[in-house]
Parts: C-alpha cells; structure tokens; sequence
C-alpha cells in the first residue's frame, strides 16, 4: 500500500468506504425484503387455515382435495405423528410434470402454547423440496383441545424468484456505484492534486537552481494552498539566506584580497633585493604583520559569527557586566585620549561568556572612536531593572541617517564606503554585537538621528 501512488491510495480509500456502505445497504435491504415476503406469506397460511373445519373434523375446504389449487400442500397429523389426510399432489402448469412436495420432517414440534396469549400453538418454518430446487413455507398448528395437527404449506418460488433478481439487481448496481465511484474519485483528486503537481514543478525549478520560483495561486482556504503558502515563506527565507551567503562571501573575499595582495606584494619586493637593503627589509616585514593581524582579526571575527550562526551554546558564568563596562572604558582612554568618556555603574551581574560581552564593548567603543570627532564625549552606563541587565553606549556625534540605521547591523555595511579600510574596519564590529547579544538571550536597539548622535541599548537576563 505504502507504494502506491497518492492518487491510488486516496482513490481506493474513498472505493473501499463506498463498497462497504452499499454491501450495508444491500444486505440490509435483502433481509428486510425477505422478512417482508415471508411475513406476507405466512398471512396467507393463516388465512388458507382459516378454510379447514374444527378440530377433529378433518375438514378440506374447497381447492384443498387431492389436489388443492394455487402452490398449496396440507396435511393433518393425528397425535401420534402419523399422517391422517395430506394432498395427493402439487398443482402444476398443464402438460408439464407435477412440481414436488415439500421435504416435510417426519416429527414437528410446535410451542406448547400459542404466541401472544392465543389458545393455538402455531410453529412456521422453511423446508426444501423433496426433489430439485425450491423451498416451501410451513405452518404448523394444533387448535385449543385438538391432539391432530394440521400443517400447510406454499411454495416459496415467487419469492425465492424476487429474492434473486432483487440479487441481481443489487450486483449491477453495486458495480455501477463502484465504477462511478472510481471515475468520479480520479477525476475529484485529480482537480485536487493539481495544486500538489504545480509544488512538484515549482520545487524541481528551484532544485535546477531558480531560488525565484513560487507557488501559484496559494491561500488559506485549503490544506495545499496553505502548504503552498509555508512552502513561499520557506522559499523566500532560503532565497535570502542564498543572497546572504552569496554577498557574506562575496564580501568577506574582497576584504582578504587587499591583504593578501599586501602581503604578496611585500614578499615581491623582499625577493627583488629588500632582504640587501636594511630600510626596505624593515618595511616589508613591517608591512607583512600589519596585513596578517589584519586578516587575523577578520578571520577571527568570521570564525566568530560562524559559531553563533551554528548554535554553539557560549560559555555561561556568572559575569560582572559593571567590571567589564570599566575595563573596556579603560582600554579605550589608552588607545585614544582625544575620545572622553563618561562611565556610570551599578553593580550587575549577568550569566554569558565574558570574552565575548568584552568584544561587545570594545566593539561598540571602537565604533564611537570611529565614526565621531576628536572631543566627542561618549557615555557608558551600566544598570539593571526589571530582572534585566541594561547596557548603554550613546556619543554626541553626528549620527546616522535612517538608511543607516536600518543596516548598521548587517557584515560588512560600512555607513561610509569611500573611508580606507585602515580607519574604517571590515564592516563586522556591529554584525558581532548582534549576534553576541541575541545568542545570550539579550536585544539590542539603536536610537539615532542625523545631529543628533546614537545611542545603542542592550538588554541582557540577569544571572
């Protein structure tokens, strides 16, 4: 079953549920016809009973001699089973051979007392022929203070006769429905699975390599159309995961080629005779660990952003975020003084990776010293509220443009493409801010306008 097709298993699914209600209802409109036939006969024997004399008095009404008329039989049975009058035969076609008797048993039991409160004991029952096909019908009955019992019969042929064309009939019928149920049921799912055939296009489109491709004609107002509509979001998500990729590469590629062609370039020059010349030969390996901490840096920043994207769970330890906020301020006064900054704490202590939230503030504070004059103070305030850590770094720059806010936090979005790389970085310091922040559970924002500085808010779970 598991090999079949959809198509085939949801056709003989619906075939299955149709064969089974129409056997139901074939079965249940035999037995109540049969019970209605038989009832309808067994009326007719009481009132064929309803001809005969008292009890005892062996009384044939008329068409009930030697050879009563219609498909009737009697006999009367004396008490002590032996059979006291009965017809001589069974009335047939003229010039054909008498139809049989019935097979009647030697002993008949009837109730020992009538149904219904009535004074006579009354048994009906269902014989064969004595010979060949067909049934009879049998009514036996002994009357209030009578030992003789007189039993009647008529042939069931009209009946067994309805009973199976009736037979005949249901046959047809039922493989009529059955037929019509296959055609329709093909037809229906056929409709039905169209939109399954266009997902199947769509995806092998998208398998060739158009990250493009979409579902048509997808809604929410049926199973596959709303698949179809999960199905585009997946696909847009991987189209722009795709376009990521492609410009994360792309990027990170341009940004290791101006290394590497300075350190290649250095290595020319060292061949052609600087390793002779002791100021070119300084120069040179000078210039060689410039690019290769430089490339480090990037590398290192890659490698960082890699293992965030891949889930890797960071270290967690208690991490006072007051201590780390003062020695990254620390550091940043040393590296450049012309950059005042203003610090205020309170005590916080959060749960996360110490060398990661570091590289957060050393980020945020190389940011500042980067994008804002000399003199421009900056301010650092650490406190908690509400169960959270609030992280804030905000300057009185210039600010940002809301273009660049929006994608500040994108690898390798640079606010000012035409600043050398030397001053400027590699367009990541943002991007690992918000990666550290989210991996620890934090959120980050930026409040910025052009004039009017930038402020940069992270919130962190307490520990």
């Amino acid at each position: 079953m598991s090999r079949l097709s959809l198509r085939a298993r949801l056709v003989l699914g619906v075939l299955a549920v149709g064969l089974v209600g129409l056997v139901a209802a074939d079965i249940a409109t035999y037995t109540s016809l049969r019970s209605f036939l038989l009832q309808r006969v067994d009326r007719q024997l009481d009132e064929d009973h309803g001809g005969f004399g008292g009890p005892g008095q062996h009384g044939v009404p008329p068409g009930f001699g030697p050879n009563p008329g219609g498909n009737a039989y009697f006999q009367i049975r004396a008490g002590n089973g032996s059979t006291v009058l009965f017809s001589s035969g069974v009335p047939h076609v003229p010039g054909t051979t008498a139809a049989p008797p019935p097979k009647l048993p030697a002993a008949i039991t009837v109730p020992a007392s009538g149904e219904n409160g009535s004074p006579e004991r009354v048994h009906y029952f269902t014989v064969p022929a004595a010979t060949g096909d067909g049934r009879w019908r049998v009514r036996a009955s002994i009357e209030p203070g009578s030992t003789q019992m007189l039993v009647l019969a008529t042939s069931l042929s009209d009946v067994d006769g309805t009973l199976h064309r009736l037979v005949w009939i249901e046959l047809l019928v039922t493989v009529a429905v059955a037929a019509a149920i296959v055609l329709l049921g093909l037809w229906i799912v056929r409709i039905g699975l169209r939109p399954l055939a266009a997902i199947g296009r769509t995806a092998d489109a998208i398998a060739a390599g158009d990250l493009s491709q979409r579902v048509e004609r997808a809604e929410s107002r049926t199973e596959v159309g709303r698949l179809g509509l999960t199905l585009n979001t997946m696909l847009s998500h991987i189209e722009e995961s795709d376009r990521r990729l492609r410009s994360f590469i792309a990027d990170a590629s341009h940004e290791l080629r101006t290394p590497l062609a300075a350190v290649r370039a250095y290595a020319e020059l060292f061949q052609r005779g600087a390793d002779r010349r002791p100021d070119d030969l300084a120069r040179a390996m000078a210039g060689i660990t410039r690019e290769s901490e430089r490339m480090s840096a990037l590398v290192e920043s890659l490698l960082l952003l890699a293992r965030i994207d891949e889930g890797r769970p960071l270290v967690r330890e208690p991490v006072r975020l007051d201590e780390l906020a003062g020695e990254a301020v620390e550091t940043s006064r040393t590296v450049d003084p012309s950059h005042p900054i203003e610090l205020e704490t309170t005590p916080t202590t959060v749960l996360g990776d110490s060398a990661a939230l570091r590289q957060v503030l050393d980020n945020l504070l190389g940011n500042v010293r980067s994008h804002t004059p000399p003199e421009t103070l900056a301010h650092v305030r650490v406190q908690h509220q509400n169960g959270h850590a609030i992280l804030e770094i905000s300057d009185d720059g210039p600010g940002m443009t809301q273009e660049q806010a929006d994608r500040v936090f994108e690898r390798f979005y640079r606010a000012e493409p035409s600043r050398s790389r030397d001053s400027g970085g590699a367009g990541l310091g943002l991007a690992i801010v918000s990666a550290v922040t989210e991996a620890h559970g934090g959120a980050l924002s930026l409040t910025t306008a052009e004039g009017a500085g930038a402020t940069f808010r992270l919130t962190l779970p307490l520990s």
